[in-house]
């Protein structure tokens, strides 16, 4: 899968938004869309597709790179602790 580091970071931020905004609504009944607009909004709908294409970008390659998830402990990189 093409990517690299830039990418995964972007999504993995995407990921933690996306995880926050849930915790955010349990708790609270609040969600970050609500600043965007509400979920009619255009903005707020973009950051929602963006985060679920990022859950499933994660999902897809999280495997092949985390070195937690890797027997040996090694990623794709050949050194540990390396993403």
């Amino acid at each position: 899968m093409a990517g690299g580091k830039g990418l995964h970071t972007v999504t993995w931020i995407l990921v933690i938004i996306g995880g926050l905004n849930w915790l955010l609504y349990g708790l609270f009944h609040w969600e970050v869309g609500s600043l965007l607009g509400g979920m009619d909004g255009m903005i707020a709908r973009i950051v929602y597709l963006l985060v679920g294409l990022s859950a499933i970008y994660e999902i897809m390659v999280h495997g092949k790179k985390c070195r937690d998830c890797k027997p040996d402990g090694v990623g794709t990189q050949g050194q540990p602790g390396q993403m």
